[in-house]
């Protein structure tokens, strides 16, 4: 049997939509469908405006401006993220400071927050690992304390909340991704909500090449010019039509993840009693969205050999980031505040499972018995980490 990491997912009338847009001749950005998406996302989220963009690093950039970000400027992010999350940042002349990850859920750890605040200080980017919310009444608070915006980088969270509220909707803005690896899918693409109202009309200045071409659109003006920096941040409308079919059946697709990601939280459940791994760890107050099924393994040696066993049985697990302290772009661009020794230990440890709309049960099992199959001999030795 030969079990993929990722399959993506189509709901069935995405082609439809595409067609309908191309009948229409409407291409380019900002055409019925993006305006459909953007009051989707507005309605689930309560965000004042979604701006659908290219990608969730297009987001992230956007943000950056939006907070004119400049040279010098000190930016909180954990090091246990993708590399967009630091380089929107470090293009308008940043510096990323990385703080340690917790134990549990594997997010920004909000206890070593404060400490790493300096006078240059300007932002604190939470990262929702896994579609698992970070503490977020402590993070902003720790910013409405020092007067600093929150971004959140939300590109797995879609459709994942915190104590009720939406993730990506909590902080001055929020990015979610929509990347062919995630939940709801357009191959590549993101939004970025724009959460604080004071920001919105530059928001769409920004999107729009530095102009304001959408209140041109709207008949707000007799002309649009160049306002301010900014670039093309937004899709063509092919790409919002796809969105639109994913968007419509968020819900279902959120239903059978979890189904899943509970299939694999049952039947993983006794290699966790025997101090074999670590399942994920979900705290009360986050409704999870299932992005992804993960387990800790004791050391690198032993997620090596697993990964490599269950490779030879046809199952295409995968390993997650390489921490971005450590990566030459880390050593040149950003700084370190304390300790990186749960960071560091995760990413040596971490083992993703296949998870995508349509594996089946005897898929699930197939990969449980294969990792029981190598644990056996191999991961009982010196595992604690429950």
């Amino acid at each position: 049997m030969i079990i993929p990491f990722n399959k993506p997912y189509m709901t069935g009338r995405e082609l439809t939509y595409i067609a309908e847009a191309h009948f229409h001749g409407m291409l380019a950005g900002d055409g019925p469908f993006t305006k459909r998406c953007h009051g989707w996302l507005e309605k689930r989220t309560s965000s004042p405006k979604a701006l659908l963009t290219h990608s969730c690093t297009a987001a992230l950039e956007m943000a950056a401006l939006l907070l004119d970000i400049q040279s010098g400027d000190e930016v909180i992010m954990p090091s246990f993220t993708f590399v967009s999350t630091a380089n929107a940042f470090v293009l308008r002349g940043a510096i990323p400071v990385f703080v340690d990850i917790r134990e549990d859920t594997l997010n920004l750890d909000e206890r070593l927050v404060e400490s790493a605040i300096t006078r240059r200080t300007r932002a604190i980017v939470p990262v929702h690992y896994a579609g698992v919310a970070c503490e977020m009444d402590t993070i902003m608070a720790i910013a409405c304390a020092h007067g600093l915006s929150v971004v959140e980088d939300a590109a797995q969270g879609m459709t994942a909340s915190y104590k009720g509220r939406p993730l990506g909707s909590i902080g001055d803005l929020g990015a979610y991704s929509f990347h062919e690896t995630k939940n709801v899918i357009s191959g590549e693409g993101g939004s970025l909500l724009v959460n604080d109202p004071a920001l919105v009309c530059r928001a769409e200045i920004i999107r729009e090449k530095g102009t304001d071409r959408s209140r041109f659109f709207r008949g707000e003006v007799d002309k649009y010019t160049w306002q301010e920096a900014g670039s093309s941040f937004l899709p063509g409308e092919l790409i919002a039509a796809f969105l639109w079919a994913q968007l419509e059946e968020a819900d279902t697709i959120k239903r059978q993840r979890l189904e899943s990601w509970r299939y694999y939280h049952e039947r993983l459940a006794s290699l966790e009693e025997e101090g074999v791994l670590r399942r994920p760890v979900v705290p009360p107050d986050c409704q999870h969205n299932a992005h992804m099924y993960y387990v800790l393994l004791p050391d690198e040696v032993t997620r090596d050999l697993v990964l490599a066993s269950l490779r030879n049985d046809g199952v295409n697990a995968v390993f997650h980031y390489l921490p971005l302290h450590n990566s030459p772009g880390g050593l040149k661009y950003a700084r370190i505040h304390g300790s990186m020794s749960t960071t560091t230990s995760v990413a040596a440890r971490i083992l993703r499972l296949p998870l995508w709309i349509g594996i089946s049960r005897e898929q699930i099992d197939y990969v449980v018995t294969a990792v029981e199959r190598v644990c056996a001999s191999s991961c009982k030795t010196s595992l604690d980490c429950r």
